[in-house]
């Protein structure tokens, strides 16, 4: 038992209680030493700041005061924001700085060591549009026929002049064809006019690619598939139309060259590229998802001995254009781009549609504007966040991945006249569709419009098209979103130029004095206003209170008026 006891008190912990004799000498020398510390402040002229007595409530002209000391608080937050943004600026050219003596460093130590340029070029993200402009320039010049897919809801949209000025005045015998892709999402009446249109000007080929059923027997097919890495077999998807007349006038041409051929697909994002190679192999040969961008490098499939499909990242939409073009053709992510962008998108498409059908279609009640579209359109799929508030931002996301993407039927109408771009001439026009059966290529877009079902034009929503899209070809013209050194340092030097309100770094002095003064001035008149009541005068009399209309000569100029403009009243005269 003793044992036991002494294990149980060498595991306590000490007790941390002291003396009263002990505590009381602690707090003793603690009360010395702040002593002795006040003093020495005291020797040093250091003070106590006095606190600002405000105020007073009997004092005259209170509430000017008042709006005067919050005028001056004003202005002592604004120049601590001029401060601020000047700070600010410093640190950004130092960085710019920084970044550019890094640069010179690497490429002088690259000259030295005697590499060649190509060589010391950084490696560009996969991710970045520049990287997808390299792409897409490889498969330009290795493609002896290039394919521009386009949207048959909005061709004229999905085309870009830089890219076909750039194959039509290459020089060499590249062609190019056009492939209406997603002809089932538009009227039959509507897709007659786009091919009647469009043939004027390039061979067209109406086409509908494969897509995967939802049943979930082909789901569970497809997932056996994906476990062993195979390719998924498209004989377990939906029908794909105008595959045979695109193979047939490929092997055509590869025969009339007399060598293989390389037949690249360009297009802007979510035309289709990738699901036509996967239509024209019969398997599954490059990923396909509705997220933009999911091609980003150069692809080569082999249909057989005698041609290759090549497959290209998305074409880059311009920045000038307007925002239904971006919001349509641009390589963006909805989940990481912010909600202006977005709802900025969505306001634009819905200001292109007719309002009436996009009620019917979405089975929504009238609408004043886009917010109050998305309000109603997330109440009634059930998108909510906590107290039931709508979530707009979610929605309008879903709702621009649906336009997009295949889900929403809509139409555009083909312009009136045929005005050939300035690239175009009947020349080039004669040179394009020589080595082309064209009577094959309507044949077979009849058959395909005759077997296809369309839906009816009730069901589809007519669409006002924003014209061609200008892309951005060239590699060196492409400004990427994260890192524009250069673009943000003339930027800078503009606006300090233009804005005189933001002064520099060594105007920071300046800035303190300007403070300095603004609170002694404050303080100046807080005291002054403070003593307004009663004041001695010369004789050593007392001298009465100013009634509310007279003004003193002591008060701040601000508050101070001559007798013409303030129409001050002699109340001796006047009351007598």
């Amino acid at each position: 038992m003793n044992s036991q006891r002494q294990n149980c008190l060498e595991l306590r912990k000490a007790s941390k209680r002291l003396t009263c004799h002990k505590r009381y000498k602690i707090q003793k020398k603690i009360r010395e030493h702040h002593r002795k510390v006040r003093k020495e402040a005291k020797k040093r002229g250091h003070r106590k700041p006095k606190k600002d007595p405000g105020v007073p409530s009997a004092a005259p002209f209170k509430e000017e005061l008042l709006r005067e000391a919050e005028q001056r608080k004003q202005r002592l937050e604004e120049l601590k924001q001029k401060q601020k943004l000047n700070r600010q600026k410093e640190q950004e050219k130092r960085r710019k700085l920084e970044a550019k003596k890094k640069i010179k460093e690497k490429a002088e130590g690259k000259e030295s060591s005697g590499k060649s340029k190509a060589k010391t070029k950084k490696p560009l993200d996969k991710n970045s549009k520049k990287s997808f402009c390299r792409e897409l320039n490889k498969v330009i010049e290795a493609s002896d026929v290039l394919l521009e897919v386009l949207d048959a809801r909005d061709p004229m949209g999905c085309r870009c002049p830089q890219l076909e000025q750039a194959v039509t005045c290459s020089g060499g015998d590249k062609k190019l064809l056009l492939v209406l892709n997603k002809i089932d999402l538009v009227p039959k009446e509507n897709l007659e006019r786009w091919l009647n249109y469009l043939k004027k000007e390039f061979p067209t080929v109406a086409f509908k690619s494969a897509t995967l059923m939802k049943d979930k027997i082909m789901q569970q097919q497809q997932q056996r598939f994906t476990k062993r890495r195979a390719h998924v077999d498209l004989a377990i998807t939906t029908e794909r139309f105008g595959s045979k007349c695109l193979l047939k006038l490929l092997q055509e041409y590869g025969k009339t060259q007399n060598k293989p051929i390389q037949v690249g697909v360009v297009g802007f994002p979510n035309v289709g590229k990738s699901s036509i190679i996967n239509s024209l192999k019969g398997v599954r040969a490059c990923n396909v998802g509705l997220a933009r961008g999911v091609t980003k490098s150069m692809q080569i499939v082999h249909l057989d001995k005698q041609t290759k499909i090549l497959d290209s990242p998305s074409i880059i939409a311009a920045p000038s254009n307007s925002a239904l073009t971006l919001a349509l053709r641009s390589i963006i992510d909805t989940e990481k781009s912010g909600s202006a962008d977005v709802l900025e998108g969505v306001d634009a498409i819905l200001n292109h549609c007719s309002k009436q059908q996009v009620m019917m279609h979405y089975s929504i009640p009238d609408f004043r504007n886009t917010e109050e579209f998305l309000s109603l359109l997330a109440q009634k799929r059930g998108m909510l966040k906590k107290g039931g508030v709508p979530d707009v931002e979610n929605i309008a996301k879903l709702l621009l991945c649906d336009w997009t993407g295949a889900k929403v039927s809509y139409h555009s109408q083909p312009p009136g006249s045929q005005k050939l771009p300035p690239y175009l001439t009947e020349d080039k026009i004669a040179e394009m569709q020589e080595c082309v059966n064209l009577k094959n290529i309507e044949e077979e877009n009849k058959n395909t419009v005759q077997a296809l079902k369309f839906p009816s034009p009730a069901s589809s929503v007519i669409f006002q098209s924003a014209g061609m899209t200008n892309g951005i070809i060239d590699e060196n013209k492409v400004i990427e979103d994260a890192s524009e050194w250069d673009n943000m340092e003339t930027s800078m030097e503009g606006e300090e130029d233009d804005e005189e309100d933001f002064t520099e770094s060594d105007d920071e002095p300046d800035d303190m004095e300007e403070e300095k003064n603004i609170e002694e001035e404050s303080k100046a008149q807080v005291t002054r206003k403070a003593k307004f009541g009663k004041r001695q005068t010369s004789s050593g009399n007392p001298e009465e209170q100013p009634a509310e209309g007279e003004h003193s000569n002591s008060l701040p100029p601000s508050l101070d008026k001559t007798a013409d403009e303030d129409d001050a009243y002699d109340f001796n005269i006047d009351y007598v």
